[in-house]
């Protein structure tokens, strides 16, 4: 489908090829005036009726209608989608383009691998004693927690997982790339060795990497797959995969540091809980989250890398319209810990008493400055300002006075540090317009689109009227947004926005989430559909009308002329049609 692909590479390709020449390496083509003759390659047929024309880089045959451009006669020749065409005349005409057929297939054989990598290691760690799994029951973990996160086991030989691969043919280069297999002086070997594997699963339930988890002294203690296009670290979160219905649920999130935090807390029943796979939380991971729930706990380390992380965290949600809460562990305990000694009941209290992102922004700075020094006193309320610069006016005013009556100095000399000669409302304006301005994305795709995936996830009966249209979307965002939706509708008529969503890869949900946001209808949905449908229709019609004027701009008027009588009446009776639709 060309609304796939870039019109860049579609015109460029055009313009590097010769019709007469593409067509001619397979049919054998005689000049007949202006244009070119041959037998159809379409039709068994004896007197030539198959037309190109150089001029018009187009073909046509008057024998069966066969019809088109270059692309549409490398489509039905070499029998081959529009994708296909492309990439076909691209590597024939050095051409570079992205295909985005080809990199879907290629992710599912890394997910392929991936899943062949989990069971082996798996296998591993079940069918017999391991390190792997006395060091887990020895951390308190259970065996049906360990099933439930899929937990293996590598061991600590040098090759086992390569031979394995090795004896079912998979391309070493692919186990490189996934970070399995590394290679050093020609020589292969397993990446993970004895360590206990955490296999890393996104919401669709796909295999994207790995941690591994030293049994011995090995350094790092904690090793983890390298990028890769099935594994991204920060636009994925571990354990969502199994938590992401209890988060809704709960309308909140518990976001931890380790794979260890997760699996506790999830066994001990909170279960409403993710990690952020090592690396400082994203904006990625923050617009994941915000699909379950507004409302974010940060459960970090209390020691002053911990608190820096809380601090960009809470930033990075807050701007993602989160509600961001920060809890620390006392005794300088992590949660995983702290679960076992001190149960369910007890975390669940942490929780409950954790600081919104003010008071613990606040209270940092409260550690940072002594407050009896006169100095030290101005220099606090200059950063506190900031802080209170971007609430909305109600939640400044609050903590205004708060802070105020705290360290007895007047709200207005509080306000005047914030706003300058500015009042507080006209800069929260300012600040949250641009914010909705920036919440908008840009989208490959025609309003038409967008209006039709709003309207079909609104409701089954405006899908089950788009879905019998086969041409209704161009895009590859589009079709695939849509042939999810039609998967989910199957199971009922009601569609659930977070399996949706947990069934699109990371871009295609942003343009969903776009679209759910910003296409709005007023109560007009019926009319958006008839109008939405109408133009589909039309724009058919269009492609129709096109392919007959190129087919009669192509008949010789002496030798068919009882083709072009067909042709125009046709042609007059698809013009009736588009005249009745207003066009």
């Amino acid at each position: 489908m060309s609304g796939s692909f870039n019109d860049n590479v579609t015109e460029e390709i055009k313009s590097r090829c010769n019709i007469v020449d593409v067509i001619g390496q397979v049919v054998s083509l005689k000049r007949m005036g202006s244009n070119f003759k041959g037998i159809c390659p379409f039709h068994n047929e004896k007197t030539p009726s198959f037309v190109v024309s150089e001029t018009k880089q187009i073909f046509t045959c008057f024998g069966c209608g066969a019809t088109g451009d270059v692309f549409e006669f490398v489509k039905k020749y070499y029998n081959l989608d529009f994708p296909g065409a492309v990439e076909k005349l691209a590597k024939e005409y050095g051409v570079e383009y992205t295909n985005n057929h080809r990199e879907d297939s290629r992710k599912e054989l890394y997910y392929q691998i991936n899943r062949e990598a989990a069971t082996y290691y798996l296998k591993s760690f079940c069918q017999k004693a391991n390190p792997g799994l006395t060091y887990m029951l020895k951390r308190g973990i259970q065996p049906v927690t360990l099933k439930k996160f899929g937990i293996g086991y590598a061991d600590g030989e040098w090759d086992s997982l390569y031979r394995y691969f090795m004896s079912k043919n998979v391309d070493v280069k692919v186990l490189k790339e996934l970070g399995l297999i590394s290679e050093s002086k020609g020589r292969f070997y397993d990446k993970f060795r004895n360590r206990v594997m955490f296999p890393i699963i996104n919401t669709r339930g796909k295999v994207i990497g790995f941690g591994g988890r030293a049994i011995d002294d090995s350094m790092p203690k904690y090793l983890n797959s390298p990028e890769s296009p099935v594994f991204m670290k920060k636009n994925n979160l571990y354990g969502l995969n199994l938590s992401r219905q209890d988060i809704s649920k709960e309308n909140c999130a518990i976001l931890v540091e380790g794979y260890m935090d997760v699996i506790s807390l999830y066994q001990s029943g909170i279960r409403n809980v993710g990690a952020s796979l090592g690396t400082a939380l994203t904006e990625n991971q923050a617009k994941v989250l915000r699909r379950y729930t507004k409302n974010i706990v940060l459960s970090y380390d209390s020691d002053s890398a911990g608190q820096a992380a809380a601090l960009r965290g809470i930033d990075i949600l807050f701007k993602e319209d989160c509600r961001p809460r920060v809890l620390h562990v006392s005794d300088g305990k992590d949660p995983d810990e702290f679960v076992k000694k001190h149960g369910r009941d007890a975390f669940k209290k942490l929780v409950d008493n954790s600081l919104n992102f003010v008071d613990y922004k606040i209270s940092v700075l409260r550690r940072k400055y002594n407050l009896d020094s006169y100095e030290e006193s101005i220099d606090f309320l200059k950063e506190a300002a900031v802080i209170f610069r971007n609430l909305s006016p109600i939640e400044a005013d609050v903590y205004i006075k708060k802070l105020a009556n705290e360290i007895k100095i007047s709200e207005n000399a509080i306000r005047l540090e914030i706003n300058g000669n500015n009042t507080q409302e006209e800069f929260v304006t300012h600040h949250y317009e641009d914010e909705k301005q920036d919440k908008s994305i840009s989208s490959p795709m025609l309003l038409v689109e967008k209006n039709l995936i709003k309207l079909m996830i609104t409701d089954y009966e405006y899908f089950k009227m788009i879905s019998q249209y086969e041409d209704a979307f161009k895009s590859s965002y589009g079709e695939k947004i849509f042939s999810a939706a039609a998967l989910l509708y199957k199971e009922g008529k009601e569609l659930d926005i977070m399996k949706l969503q947990d069934a699109l890869e990371p871009e295609e949900v942003h343009i969903l989430t776009d679209i759910m946001d910003n296409v709005q209808f007023a109560d007009k949905e019926e009319q958006v559909l008839q109008e939405c449908l109408n133009k589909i229709e039309v724009e058919n019609l269009k492609e129709k009308e096109n392919s007959l004027l190129m087919r009669l701009s192509m008949a010789d008027e002496e030798e068919n002329r009882e083709t072009i009588k067909i042709l125009t009446e046709e042609l007059m009776d698809l013009q009736r049609k588009k005249m009745e639709r207003g066009k």
